[in-house]
């Protein structure tokens, strides 16, 4: 997160709470990014707000440029700007799809976290990050490199939200249920299974010195229990991962990060493995 120099920042001029220009401001204040706003329409001239919203934030110190830019998609009008601009954050407001919709097609929001090359903040709600509690949601159980490498950079993320919110880290990781047929005995009770997983979030416990009370180790479906735990929390911000799993023509999120979109009550963070964004790098380059 302190890395970032430049953040897009996806408007609607019909919307004015601007809920994604608030988190956006928030982070270009502790991370001295670059704002660069987009307005994604060619129906109306939107020249008159975005110069004004400009002029305001120049006056409060932020170094600003604006956009307005339509191409086949809102992703994809989203993602030629993030390219354009060089922006290392993408933040959007997300409003609930409709069930039926949904059903019958892809929502932007998800094309947008599945294709753009860059960590996607989707803004959900209104509630201030600062003192509130930040939620990482890892899966310790998968040991492969770019799964390891994933789970530390949603922690770090996580860690440095939690950081310039003067906010408390969480981290949570799902384990599966206890199969007496496991070939590995300590997959045969569910006290074996929880201080393997306990075990292994040990390293993140000693690098950001987390309590007992910071690490939640719970069993069952981590599209379940992510939502019920940042709720338990009341958690300002959820940072998740995902994984492309059937080659980058795909490029699909994990299951976990599309299904508890619309149901976590916390603005969500999404993270992609580093060869994972470079490839889309790649792949948005060549379009």
């Amino acid at each position: 997160m302190q890395a970032i120099r430049s953040i897009l920042v996806v408007l609607e001029p019909n919307q004015p709470e601007g809920l994604a220009l608030k988190r956006a401001t928030l982070i270009a204040n502790a991370t001295q990014s670059e704002l660069h706003l987009l307005v994604c329409d060619t129906q109306r001239n939107h020249d008159v707000f975005l110069d004004d919203l400009a002029l305001s934030l120049r006056e409060e110190g932020h170094t600003v440029s604006t956009r307005q830019d339509w191409q086949e998609t809102t992703y994809q009008t989203i993602i030629a700007a993030q390219q354009a601009e060089g922006c290392g954050l993408v933040i959007k407001q997300h409003y609930p799809d409709n069930p039926l919709k949904k059903a019958l097609l892809t929502p932007d929001d998800w094309k947008l976290l599945r294709y753009c090359p860059c960590p996607v903040l989707l803004v959900k709600t209104d509630r201030p990050w600062t003192g509130g509690k930040v939620l990482a949601a890892v899966d310790v159980g998968n040991d492969e490199p770019e799964h390891r490498s994933l789970h530390a950079n949603i922690v770090c993320h996580a860690h440095d939200i939690a950081h310039l919110a003067k906010g408390e880290l969480h981290v949570l990781s799902a384990h599966p249920a206890p199969l007496l047929t496991a070939a590995d005995p300590s997959f045969q009770l569910s006290e074996t299974i929880a201080a393997r997983y306990r075990e292994a979030c040990q390293s993140f416990q000693d690098e950001y010195g987390l309590g007992s009370h910071q690490l939640h180790i719970a069993e069952g479906p981590a599209d379940l229990l992510i939502p019920q735990m940042a709720l338990q929390l009341d958690a300002a911000v959820t940072v998740i991962g995902s994984v492309a799993r059937s080659g980058l023509s795909g490029a699909l999120i994990g299951n976990t990060a599309e299904v508890v979109l619309d149901t976590l009550q916390s603005d969500v963070l999404v993270l992609k493995p580093d060869d994972i964004c470079d490839q889309l790098e790649k792949l948005t380059a060549t379009e």
